[in-house]
């Protein structure tokens, strides 16, 4: 019974949670980031070079039998994906600021300590 207690726990846990929402938003975020690469940025700017190059599909790119296309199309997608986050990460960060405030003065001493630092004026004024 221990085992499946164990278990329970580090199932349940919030970071194995959280991960996993992150690792199926992740997946979703991905295609979005495909889709955006596939059918918007490779049509709008992509297409006239390829063009140029003699190529319809970025896919179908090759120099002497190495089909380098899809390495690039994967290579514009990480940068995207990379870019994509930056943003969002910055302008969480950007809400999430707090303000810096001034260190802040030490409390003032209590009836304890003042009569502790009495004692020792008196003490050092005998000497």
């Amino acid at each position: 019974m221990g085992l499946v207690k164990e278990f329970k726990e580090f199932a349940f846990k919030g970071n194995v949670l959280d991960l996993a929402v992150g690792v199926v938003i992740g997946a979703a975020f991905s295609a979005i980031i495909k889709s955006l690469v596939d059918d918007v940025i490779t049509p709008l700017l992509l297409n006239p070079a390829l063009e140029a190059a003699g190529a319809k599909d970025i896919a179908t790119l090759e120099w002497n039998s190495v089909k380098y296309g899809n390495f690039l199309s994967n290579v514009i997608s990480f940068f995207i994906v990379a870019i994509v986050l930056f943003l969002i990460i910055k302008g969480v960060n950007s809400s999430r600021k707090k303000e810096v405030e001034a260190p802040a003065a030490p409390p003032a001493p209590s009836n304890e300590e003042k009569l502790l630092m009495e004692i020792r004026d008196s003490l050092k004024s005998r000497q």
